[in-house]
């Protein structure tokens, strides 16, 4: 009935905010475990295209983390940049360094990348 879809939009729109209020606490991990004084004089831009939520929040964490490294070894002195990208990997290796895996493709003869079709024998 009516209830029980309005009940159900209802959760669904629960589930939805709480998972964007703990991804936006995700995107801003870098500038939590660093502090915000180191992110001062650097106005960062990031565009992020593709992926889901999840995905995206990765990348963009990566790419602060990865900006504000390569910011402290251009413009800053070796010391405070070896010091952030310590506190950074100490935390989290995927803060630095990407991750490969990618969606192996599907091959014929069955329905996924490794999987066969059941074959019988009668």
């Amino acid at each position: 009935g009516i209830n029980a879809e309005y009940g159900k939009q209802w959760y669904q729109r629960r589930v939805r905010e709480a998972v964007v209020s703990t991804q936006s606490t995700g995107v801003l991990e870098p500038v939590l475990l660093l502090g915000k004084k180191r992110f001062e004089g650097v106005d960062v831009r990031i565009r992020c295209r593709g992926g889901g939520a999840t995905a995206r929040v990765y990348a963009i964490r990566q790419a602060l983390s990865k900006s504000l490294v390569a910011y402290y070894q251009k413009f800053v002195d070796e010391t405070s940049k070896k010091e952030i990208k310590d506190i950074l990997l100490n935390y989290d290796k995927s803060m630095l360094v990407a991750d490969p895996r990618r969606c192996e493709p599907k091959k014929f003869g069955g329905p996924g990348a490794r999987a066969r079709y059941q074959k019988s024998y009668r």
